[in-house]
């Protein structure tokens, strides 16, 4: 098996309402490659995924959102669900933590709802992405562009519509994550 993370760590953004798979799968997959990752969330404890509307595990909470830096991540994983980027976009730490990541110019895989979390952030200007279809708006009003495509990858920013997606999204992630950093143009 390839280690390609090996020596990486990377930063899993999720709370109370993150779609299970969109975190185990992920999280799997970078872990597989030999990453660490931690459960960054907006509060210590336990996050409570969902699958759509059921609820599914918990999940033990690596650090608190407010104890986290990007400084001592490689990248950043932000799983979707509804509730989830939801909760993130509202909370100035989260948007924080997820938008000194684009300023350090380190990958960012996000799947689903999750680019709730990036427009709020105001990182989407220039850059091509996509998500659940019902983001498409919000994304082009955050001067981003949407498209409906499997995995899409813009200078580090790995995006995915669904959970079918996830096989792509997985293996993109992991190999821009390995890839490292990216230059990142100036915002006009």
């Amino acid at each position: 098996m390839a280690r390609e993370l090996e020596g990486k760590r990377i930063a899993v953004l999720a709370t109370d309402g993150v779609e299970q798979v969109e975190l185990t799968e992920p999280l799997q997959a970078v872990r597989d490659a030999g990453a660490k990752a931690d459960l960054v969330a907006l509060a210590d404890g336990e996050v409570q995924a969902f699958n759509h509307l059921d609820k599914g595990e918990t999940f033990p909470v690596d650090k608190a959102v407010a104890d986290a830096d990007a400084d001592d991540y490689d990248g950043l994983l932000l799983p979707g669900g509804v509730a989830n980027p939801d909760a993130l976009r509202t909370d100035p730490g989260a948007v924080a933590f997820t938008r000194a990541f684009f300023e350090q110019g380190k990958p960012v895989a996000v799947i689903c709802h999750g680019p709730w979390t990036l427009v709020e952030a105001g990182v989407l200007k220039g850059r091509t992405i996509t998500s659940w279809p019902s983001l498409q708006t919000d994304i082009r009003n955050a001067g981003g562009t949407w498209v409906d495509e499997q995995v899409h990858v813009d200078r580090g920013l790995v995006s995915s519509r669904k959970p079918d997606d996830l096989p792509a999204f997985c293996a993109k992630a992991v190999e821009e994550f390995a890839e490292g950093r990216h230059d990142q143009p100036a915002a006009a």
